[in-house]
């Protein structure tokens, strides 16, 4: 559960559940199992998130320029399908063909409590099953978000502790999560297993009508918080997975300011508090007030429930039934008040943490926002403001935001334009890194900018890149590792829990159609909707989060004196109380399950589990001077992915920290014949999107990793010469001399580096452990850790100067230098096999006008340039911790890699650190990872409020994995759940990816079976194998590396003198 953060929806969107995954270490598992293709978002900082509009389902970054011709795909004839008009309680409402997914949508009511269920028939193996509830709150205690955690903390059905827990360790799922909104709470799940789905969707549906939680109080003290204090004389604390992570969410400025713009947008409705929860304000929630809510609103008649995929439709019917037909109908009061649109602009001040030192000086953020309607708007106007905004924002190069960069006013953009996730949609852009005098200059220069727009539009060439891009995203409906059955659901439940359409939500084909007959018509479409929804329109809130020093410490006595009034008021028997409720707590948490309890959650068995492995089909053909060119036969629906891949072996050492950079710049400073801009609508109108990027990973086996830069597209198969073409255009004639436009990319990735160390900090710190151990750590940590990020600081200083630019301007010529051959290059197509054949004459005039080989040699780096091996703390203005703890079980264990290892760290993972990290400890997040390439194991905590009891559960680690005996079912699930993550489900172009990246790594399919087969058998006697091996990060060998505030990593040396390295980076 992931938090998702949309614009300036600040609810606590995903705040729930499955352990975070740390920031990937390249080349994890790919052996087995590939990450899905990374976002056409361009190297370093993406663009800003773009809110979701009708037929989109994800960000900005998927709306990186997507192409001239969307894929022709003929719209379906409606089939004839057969549905009930009543069976099993439910009655139909509506039935209709959507074309543009091929599906039927059906509406049905339940006849007995009113429920709606909207069910989606298709052919989709990939099914999926969501309810949600309409949850709004009249107060910042986190009610909601605290209910989402705990509702899966055992029910009536699945009477144990972790029922959610225990589907990780044993399921197929796709998904499988949680999310809390501003005013509604939504849990998905998804599978690709019939049997399993159904698995699945019963845990959830008696999780949320009959959980524990709302008679166990213990769970909404766990989960939510209560008062800790392990003996009398200790000072009390407030402990709580949800209050521990709304203190790391506090803590980031970026989510602060969201959180301000919605609060201040929205003063008379449900949006002016927090569904997440404030931690200043979580401690007032009673368990009391806690049930009530549940009872309120978690009852079918506040339910809307979601079926999609190729599941059989009328079991959707009964098996719902069989949970609804036991409640009655009544009235539930959950509709969220429209917020009347305010006469006048207002300004707001509101300030966050900061730290005290010159390291990463901290500026304001300031933007401005607009709440755009108070009545709903139809298909075509939603449509049109997508396309308004894409304009506005969609590309560095769009004209406001071009012009934000341009001023010099601050270091990044921030807002993410138009965002329609709320009741009413809003708008909001502005900037951070803003000196504080020039905050009002902020808002003028975006009222200037929205003003000469309207008057002057757009450029016909950019209005054809944004329709193109756009209609491509539509049409090639490519959600990544996202179940496409979740994210048509998350569209349908923005209009469905407002009682409007949810089909309209769909059917987007016609008002585009509408759309376009407008533009080419000639009609000024752009001019009236910038003035009807943001120039003309007085309710405009600017705000100003400006840094504050002294805050982090202000808030901390804050809660100390409050902590300290409670414990003055007690007499001793309630310390006694507190005492013995901490205790009796921890004993509850500590305790397992008994195996015959667990055995009420539903499993597959292993002849489930297909016993080979999926293979992607490929073909390899040596090309000319060293080259090979990979294809992949899967049909596409016409769409070619293509990478083109470039041994990075040849940059100097000294060079490769600006690699990112360099990245950047061959998309975003123009070429020899066009400008940034004419570069950037190109893009948008002859490919589906061109991004570069370095790739490395470590090689099992060598010391030498692999080190690429990528540069990544797609396009329609008629269209593989003009992308192949711009490719060439970009490597070979791209400007590096637009001093200005990298001035302003190093601001932009200093200050989202220095946001993400405070909400990310687990990510920094295992790749700063990484970095101490092989090359490949260190290479990503160099261009993208916290030596990147001093990198950049020393960076933004030295190109101030005539002579530091120019200087850097040729060693961005040397790496290009270096780079560009064909020797040792690797083209990898993805497409059906006409396409493929008709794009390899476009690859091979690609490949020809490269050099055939490169000035430099293809040595590799010296194993000198590790980080030395060193505990360290990095310290930032935080109320939380990431702690991190690693050793290389290759060279400190000498472990030799077995499948069964992908089997022990994820069983880990749900256990003993999910236990003593998250549930005892209180942390978000507490999990492992094990890197097979480089032999790197690492755990790794997030949002936690503790160090060194997190470092002791760590070293438990092994000792409890020795200890346990696994009778056969238990066995069965955690190797069924690895399977699940192996056999990930992926669309073509990620199965392409995968492929190409094993080939890179020398992975062989036998290889994989092999490993494959080695995970099938596991057995208890692999665990204490694997045990064995990690009992070496508890020793000698290993580091500890933790992102926490000076403070606490004081109070460590305090205890443990010597423990580590104090460096401060905020």
């Amino acid at each position: 559960m992931t938090t998702v953060s949309r614009g300036i929806t600040s609810g606590a969107t995903g705040l729930g559940r499955s352990p975070l995954p740390a920031v990937p270490i390249p080349g994890t598992r790919s052996a087995l199992r590939m990450p899905a293709a990374p976002s056409f978002a361009a190297s370093g900082l993406a663009a800003p998130a773009l809110r979701r509009m009708p037929g989109l389902a994800f960000g900005r970054q998927s709306l990186r320029p997507l192409a001239a011709a969307a894929p022709a795909v003929a719209a379906p004839s409606a089939p004839a399908v057969a549905v009930p008009e009543k069976a099993h309680g439910f009655t139909l409402q509506r039935q209709q063909y959507i074309k543009e997914y091929g599906s039927t949508m059906v509406l049905y009511k339940h006849d007995k409590t009113g429920a709606e269920l909207i069910s989606v028939l298709n052919g989709d193996e990939n099914k999926t099953f969501g309810v949600v509830f309409r949850t709004p709150v009249s107060d910042s205690t986190g009610i909601p978000h605290i209910l989402e955690h705990s509702v899966l903390c055992g029910s009536r059905k699945y009477p144990i502790k972790e029922p959610f827990v225990e589907l990780m360790k044993s399921s197929l799922n796709t998904f499988l999560n949680a999310f809390t909104y501003p005013d509604r709470t939504c849990y998905p799940v998804a599978s690709t297993n019939l049997q399993d789905f159904y698995n699945l969707v019963d845990v959830y549906l008696d999780a949320v009508f009959h959980p524990r939680c709302v008679s166990d109080v213990k769970v909404f003290e766990q989960e939510g918080w209560h008062l800790e204090a392990d003996n009398k004389e200790e000072p009390l604390s407030f402990k709580g997975v949800v209050f521990n992570e709304m203190k790391g969410v506090y803590s980031s400025p970026d989510s602060l300011f969201y959180r301000c713009v919605q609060q201040s947008l929205f003063p008379d409705n449900t949006y002016r508090h927090d569904s997440g929860g404030d931690p200043e304000v979580i401690p007032d929630l009673t368990f009391q007030a806690f049930q009530q809510f549940h009872a309120q609103y978690y009852h079918p008649s506040n339910a809307k429930f979601w079926f999609y995929g190729d599941d059989e439709p009328t079991k959707r019917l009964a098996l719902l039934d069989s949970f609804l037909n036991e409640f009655e109908a009544r009235p539930v009061d959950s509709a969220v008040e429209t917020q009347k649109l305010l006469h006048k602009p207002r300004s707001v001040t509101e300030y966050y943490a900061a730290g005290d030192g010159e390291e990463g000086e901290q500026k304001a953020y300031v933007g401005t926002s607009w709440v755009l309607s108070d009545t709903p708007l139809d298909v075509e106007t939603e449509l049109a403001l997508g396309f308004l905004d894409y304009l506005l924002l969609g590309t560095p190069a769009a004209p406001l935001r071009k012009a934000l960069n341009d001023s010099r006013l601050g270091d990044a953009v921030i807002g993410g334009g138009v965002d329609d996730e709320l009741k009413q949609p809003c708008f909001t852009l502005g900037l951070k890194g803003v000196d504080a005098e020039s905050r009002d200059k902020v808002e003028a220069l975006i009222l200037t900018k929205l003003e000469e727009l309207a008057q002057t539009g757009f450029s016909a060439s950019a209005i054809e890149a944004a329709v193109n891009t756009i209609e491509f995203s539509l049409r090639e409906n490519n959600t990544g590792s996202f179940p496409r059955g979740l994210s048509l659901m998350l569209r349908a439940v923005g209009a469905w829990i407002y009682d409007r359409d949810p089909f309209t939500q769909m059917q987007w084909e016609d008002a585009l159609k509408s759309f376009k007959a407008k533009l080419s018509s000639g009609s000024d479409v752009f001019g009236p909707l910038i003035r009807r929804f943001l120039l003309d329109n007085p309710h405009r809130v600017t705000v100003a989060l400006l840094p504050d020093p002294a805050k982090a410490a202000a808030t901390e006595a804050k809660e100390r004196a409050r902590l300290d009034a409670v414990r003055g008021a007690m007499g001793e028997q309630q310390v006694e109380e507190v005492v013995a409720n901490t205790a009796a707590l921890k004993e509850l948490q500590e305790t397992p399950d008994p195996p015959e309890a667990l055995a009420c959650i539903p499993a597959l068995q292993l002849s489930d589990i297909p016993p080979t492995i999926t293979k992607v089909p490929t073909a390899t053909r040596a090309l000319a001077d060293g080259a090979t060119l990979l294809t992949h036969d899967l049909f596409t629906n016409d769409v070619l992915y293509l990478e083109a891949a470039f041994d990075m072996r040849p940059v100097p050492s000294r060079l490769l920290p600006l690699v990112p950079l360099f990245c950047r710049s061959l998309t975003q400073m123009g070429t020899a014949k066009e400008s940034f801009v004419e570069l950037t609508e190109r893009i948008g109108r002859k490919t589906g999107g061109i991004s570069v990027y370095p790739f490395t990973s470590a090689v099992r086996g060598k010391a030498d990793p692999i080190a690429y830069v990528m540069v990544r597209g797609k396009a329609m198969g008629g269209k593989a010469a003009d992308m192949l073409e711009l490719m060439s255009d970009v490597l070979l004639t791209a400007r590096l001399d637009d001093r200005q436009r990298f001035t302003q990319m190093v601001a932009e990735t200093k200050a989202g580096m220095e946001s993400g160390i405070i909400s990310g900090g687990h990510g920094y710190a295992a790749k700063r452990l990484s970095a101490q151990r092989g090359l490949a750590g260190w290479l990503s940590e160099t261009m993208g850790g916290l030596s990147y990020l001093e990198f950049i600081r020393g960076l933004a200083k030295r190109i101030e100067s005539d002579d530091g630019w120019q200087a850097v301007q040729a060693d961005l010529e040397a790496i290009r230098t270096a780079l560009l051959q064909r020797k040792g290059a690797l083209v990898n197509m993805t497409a059906d096999s006409s396409t493929l054949a008709s794009a390899e004459g476009a690859v091979e005039a690609f490949l020809g006008a490269l050099p055939a080989a490169s000035a430099g040699a293809a040595s590799c780096w010296a194993q000198g340039l590790l980080l030395p091996r060193a505990s360290e703390a990095l310290t930032v203005p935080t109320q939380v911790n990431y702690v991190a703890k690693g050793a290389n079980l290759y060279e400190d264990a000498g472990y030799q890699l077995d499948g069964s290892a992908y089997v022990v760290e994820k069983y880990l993972g749900n256990t003993w650190l999910w236990d003593r990290v998250r549930v005892v400890g209180g942390a978000y997040g507490g999990f492992c990872q094990f890197d097979s390439h480089s032999g790197m194991f690492q755990y790794l905590s997030y949002r936690d409020p503790n160090l060194l009891d997190t470092i002791e559960a760590y070293d438990g680690s092994a000792e409890y994995l020795r200890g346990l005996d696994l009778n056969k079912d238990e066995l069965t699930k955690a190797i069924i759940g690895t399977m699940g993550d192996i056999d990930s489900y992926q669309l073509p172009d990620a199965k392409g990816y995968s492929a190409m990246v094993r080939h890179m790594l020398g992975v062989s399919d036998e290889e994989r079976q092999m490993r494959r087969e080695q995970i099938l058998a596991t057995s208890n006697k692999d665990f204490k194998t694997f045990a064995d091996a990690i009992e070496c990060v508890r020793g000698p060998a290993g580091r500890v590396v933790a992102v926490t505030n000076a403070d606490k990593a004081k109070a460590v040396l305090d205890e443990k003198p010597g423990f580590w390295d104090v460096k401060r980076v905020l």
